[in-house]
């Protein structure tokens, strides 16, 4: 299927500029008919709370999601004993008996208990991330309905319903707003009168539903803790205001009659951070203020973020979804991450089952690192913050989870984490084993501080960076080959290799992948201890351990090696590209500075094949775009915005990718890491700031031979304008907010520049 093909196929989905009110232009994601399922929908949210709107004629279906929806509890999932079996495991590894050491992996070094429940765990102290439940307006039936559309404008985050029927226009607004931690839906109708409807909200299990009072519903509920069933508390409510007819209760369902105007306000809160009455008491404050009061202070509060960038490929249908995808991907960060609550999830904050698919959790092992690649250098660095305090809530119990199993100094976390503070392994040595997830984490905090030089956030945010280190420097060990330092028993996230005597197995020594995160976090731990003036003893333990972990190299093959050793794959399109790592998000390969290890991951990729999930087709783009390869990542691009239906579940993992008539990610089924990857990954076509220089243009497609991009965040902290034209630049302004050198790629050469802090570096190029 060629890029024209797959953009006109994705299921009557269409992007379009529009204006709203006569006032302002926007975009809009645009349908013709009703969602029939949850990935047809329109996605709200303000962090906190999310809606999906269906736009149905007969009867409106609204799914409700609340970020702290959670089952499960505080658990000690550590495996006691686990640690006097770390030297026997080790031994066993350094023998090369792989699949040996698995066994007794898989005999004493997982969690204790049931860990995530194989992925199913909504009633283990794990847990799982919950639909808040269901808002369902019925109308009386009637002739069929005309000029239908539906569609969601992410510059102002609103989704609206239009459609005519028996001579009515009827119009349905709906936005979820940050100042009144609220979601907001209005109806109304061109004739007076003409609005008479039932309200009802409903949720599968563990809820009750009453009326209180003429003009409001209350569902509320406990969900499963694991043990004793008595966990998070949950309270909503809907409040109806009507201009003219009238409202009453009718069992658990609120009857609206003859109304001209209806507003709809769904409040919603839980107990999951210990705050006592703090559910019924959010839960009650419905807001007051006019409808279009509420709506100005939605809009002023989400165009704070959301306007901070803009981006303009050209009014063909290739470059323009592109550039809408780009946004797209910050409204739905912006829209499931805010200051002061959870990161986002695998669906964000979207999710309309009771049993989320791999429990919503927060993977360590890429997928929630992927949610935020894009979130420093598309502007929207102040919602990483729920990340960071994910990472923070994470020491205590991984400091534990440390001396458990390993005897270990400082913290941490392995392959899946909730809200409970899990740090322990997986239930499987096949891919709970793997200890870099801690790693990972703290690679945001380092380049949250390259890119905004924040002194005060690197000094808080040390002590689970240097944690982190001090569990890596311990767990190191020598290999007898090479005599470099390694980890063990290790993994390559989910993978698999073959052993001299044909077996199967995952544990190892010192992946490739381990080797790159720690270069980077010892790196930037020194640094930062040098910078904060502390730490001068571990700062030399850290340089000499890592001046002697193991280097990247290319097989013999070409490829850049995944494992210590050379061993046979058996799933070579494996979706996982783990030790791709220090190409991106890591920078130790790049073509300029390491040209045989980046050709070697070249290589790599194309062994690997482009079809897969949607997550992973995401991270590919970001790695051909750092290769420079601009047409490579424009056809992972196009790949995954390739139409998948919106039925569409079973997981494929070898070319299961693509996106939902929403745009939502198919890996499948939904999972948001894919639109955030993508999102990053057109930013890193366009801009690159990695090694101390800044990429003008590095990977641009010839598809794209124009446009314009605004406002994109480069490391050092610069803010930078560019335009092209002809597939060339021809100007560029690099805005620096803290002053300093300023190296600057661009039209084949290296311009160097001094800033002060407020200053502007200016580029023109002829065309």
């Amino acid at each position: 299927m060629n890029r024209r093909t797959a953009i006109q196929a994705l299921a009557g989905a269409a992007v379009h500029a529009w204006r709203a009110d006569g006032e302002t232009s926007g975009l809009s994601l645009r349908f013709s008919t009703a969602a029939t399922h949850f990935t047809e929908s329109l996605p709200l949210g303000n962090g906190r709370l999310g809606a999906m709107i269906f736009g149905g004629v007969d009867e409106e279906r609204i799914v409700l999601n609340e970020s702290s929806m959670w089952s499960g509890s505080r658990q000690n999932a550590d495996r006691e004993g686990a640690a006097q079996h770390l030297p026997e495991i080790r031994s066993l590894l350094l023998a090369g008996k792989n699949a040996e050491a698995e066994r007794l992996v898989n005999q004493h070094f997982i969690c204790a208990g049931k860990g995530s429940g194989s992925g199913r765990g909504k009633e283990v102290p794990f847990g799982c991330y919950q639909t808040l439940g269901d808002l369902r307006l019925r109308f009386a039936p009637g002739g069929a309905p005309g000029g239908y559309k539906r569609e969601l404008d992410i510059s102002r985050a609103v989704a609206r319903v239009e459609y005519e029927r028996d001579g009515v226009r009827n119009t349905r607004e709906a936005f979820v707003s940050a100042p009144a931690e609220a979601i907001v839906i209005r109806l109304t109708a061109s004739r007076p009168g003409a609005l008479t409807l039932d309200a009802q909200l409903s949720r599968a299990e563990r809820a009750t539903v009453s009326a209180e009072g003429n003009n409001s519903l209350r569902l509320a509920g406990q969900l499963h803790n694991g043990t004793d069933g008595n966990g998070t508390k949950f309270d909503a409510r809907l409040t109806v205001r009507a201009i003219g007819g009238r409202v009453s209760t009718a069992g658990d369902s609120l009857h609206i009659e003859t109304a001209d105007e209806v507003l709809l306000i769904v409040t919603a809160a839980t107990d999951y951070r210990g705050f006592a009455g703090r559910p019924r008491a959010e839960a009650d404050a419905a807001p007051t203020a006019p409808y279009n009061a509420l709506l100005a202070a939605h809009t002023a509060d989400y165009q704070k973020y959301f306007n901070r960038v803009s981006l303009d490929l050209g009014t063909a249908p290739g470059p323009s979804l592109a550039a809408f995808y780009f946004q797209y991907g910050r409204y739905l960060l912006i829209s499931s991450s805010r200051p002061g609550g959870l990161p986002a999830n695998l669906q964000g904050i979207w999710a309309e089952e009771i049993q989320t698919p791999w429990n919503g959790d927060w993977h360590l092992d890429v997928n929630v690192q992927m949610n935020y690649w894009h979130a420093e250098s598309a502007a929207l660095s102040d919602l990483h913050s729920p990340l960071f305090a994910l990472i923070d809530s994470l020491v205590e119990p991984g400091s534990k989870t440390a001396q458990a199993y390993y005897g270990a100094r400082g913290w941490v976390a392995h392959v899946v984490t909730n809200p409970w503070g899990f740090t322990s392994p997986g239930e499987s040595a096949s891919w709970g084993a793997t200890t870099s997830g801690s790693a990972w984490l703290c690679q945001h905090i380092w380049d949250h501080y390259l890119f905004t030089g924040d002194r005060a956030f690197l000094r808080k945010a040390y002590p689970a960076l240097s944690g982190s280190a001090r569990f890596y420097a311990d767990m190191l060990i020598e290999e007898p080959s090479h005599h470099w330092l390694v980890t063990a028993p290790a993994n390559s996230p989910e993978n698999a290799f073959q052993t001299p005597a044909g077996e199967r197995a995952h544990v190892c020594m010192g992946p490739t992948v381990d080797m790159q995160l720690l270069r980077y976090l010892f790196a930037a731990c020194i640094e930062a201890s040098r910078i904060l003036g502390v730490d001068s003893a571990f700062r030399a333990e850290l340089e000499a351990k890592r001046a002697r972990l193991a280097p990247s190299r290319a097989g013999s093959d070409g490829r850049l090696m995944e494992w210590l050793e050379e061993y046979p794959e058996p799933e070579p399109r494996h979706r996982h590209v783990s030790h791709l790592w220090g190409l991106y998000p890591g920078s130790e390969i790049t073509p300029e500075e390491t040209p045989q290890l980046a050709q070697a991951a070249r290589q790599s990729l194309e062994r690997r094949g482009d079809a897969s999930t949607g997550w992973s087709l995401a991270y590919k783009i970001n790695l051909w775009a750092r290769l420079g390869d601009g047409d490579r990542a424009l056809k992972l691009l196009t790949m995954l915005l390739a139409p998948v239906s919106a039925n569409k579940t079973a997981t494929n993992y070898s070319s299961g990718g693509g996106s939902y008539p929403n745009l939502f990610d198919a890996h499948p089924p939904f999972q948001i890491d894919g639109n955030f990857g993508g999102s990053a990954g057109i930013a890193e076509m366009l801009l690159q700031s990695h090694n101390g220089l800044i990429r003008l243009l590095p990977a641009l497609p010839a598809a794209w031979p124009e446009g314009k991009a605004t406002g994109l965040r480069a490391r050092g902290g610069f803010t930078v304008d560019i335009a092209w034209r002809g597939g060339r630049l021809t100007s560029a302004a690099i805005h620096s907010a803290l002053g300093g050198p300023c190296r600057i790629r661009h039209s084949g050469k290296i311009t160097r520049h001094t800033t002060k802090p407020g200053g502007v570096v200016r580029i023109r190029e002829n065309s």
